[in-house]
């Protein structure tokens, strides 16, 4: 009883840090964001995977796949199959790799569009970033991997050729989880790379959103012209999958989307739940990458 006490203490002293909309700092660099239909999370699953994957993904969501293809998508030696799965409510750029991944590939959770490499690069160190791989070409423009305060880990991509994406019907949501410690640099950070704002921040958010029903937490939301991110500040006492889960996809109909994906193999690894006007599920697809879905309530 002492422990499970001690814990949510410590949970409630992260959560009831002064809110940081007043801290939103003045943006640090040009706008280089392009819009949120750019912003594509990184999944990476065992080549023999890859089909079942796509499969289970757009039958959940709808939508579809570009050509596989088997590229170097890395500065160094390697192998991948690398497509984009484009659904009206978010975009993966899978990748099946047939050789080890070189480090840190794997760990970054997003690419971000930008309109200029060497002007983003310099902004995100300009605003706190790390440069975890300096740029880069691929195939088709070149990339970077930035890392910000408390760990977050991100690609920035820019094509050759201008993309032209269909505008999703509802914009995900980036999921990322810090520290107490970390928060306020994160966010201020994050807001000031990025030209985005802090539109709400909850120090006592139901801590069913993290698994933990009968404490709370600290959820900060922002949005920008890279799309929706909502930090998570915990004390990392998180119960499996939480923490694992990248991206939140706002459906029209849970129940229905629900449906599509236990028809197709993904599995229910958190019952629907209703929090903050909406119910939200987590599931894994084959492969095992973690999702959370959800609608509003």
């Amino acid at each position: 009883m002492r422990i499970r006490s001690y814990a949510a203490a410590l949970l409630m002293g992260a959560c009831l840090a002064l809110p940081l909309a007043a801290h939103a700092a003045a943006p640090a660099s040009p706008a280089i964001a392009v819009a949120p239909q750019y912003d594509t999370t990184h999944v990476y699953v065992a080549v023999e995977d890859v089909d079942k994957f796509v499969a289970s993904f757009l039958a959940t969501f709808g939508g579809q796949s570009t050509k596989q293809v088997v590229a170097t998508v890395t500065p160094t030696p390697s192998s991948t199959t690398s497509q984009l799965l484009q659904t009206p409510v978010g975009t993966v750029s899978l990748f099946g790799f047939k050789t080890p991944v070189p480090y840190p590939f794997g760990a970054e959770r997003t690419g971000y569009l930008v309109t200029d490499m060497d002007v983003a690069t310099k902004a995100a160190v300009a605003a706190g970033a790390d440069v975890l791989v300096e740029p880069f070409p691929d195939p088709i423009g070149r990339d970077t991997v930035i890392q910000w305060p408390g760990g977050v880990n991100m690609q920035l991509y820019w094509h050759t050729t201008t993309p032209n994406y269909t505008a999703f019907e509802t914009v995900p949501e980036n999921r990322v989880y810090v520290s107490a410690h970390k928060v306020k640099e994160f966010v201020k950070d994050w807001v000031a790379f990025s030209h985005g704002k802090v539109v709400s921040d909850d120090a006592k958010a139901p801590g069913v959103e993290i698994g933990r029903p009968n404490d709370t937490y600290r959820r900060v939301r922002i949005e920008s012209a890279f799309g929706k991110m909502t930090v998570l500040v915990t004390d990392g006492h998180l119960p499996w999958p939480y923490g694992r889960e990248m991206t939140g996809y706002e459906v029209k109909n849970l129940d229905e989307t629900l449906a599509k994906a236990k028809a197709a193999g993904v599995t229910v690894v958190v019952e629907p739940y209703t929090a903050d006007h909406r119910k939200a599920v987590v599931v894994q697809f084959p492969g095992g990458y973690v999702a959370e879905i959800h609608s509003a309530s």
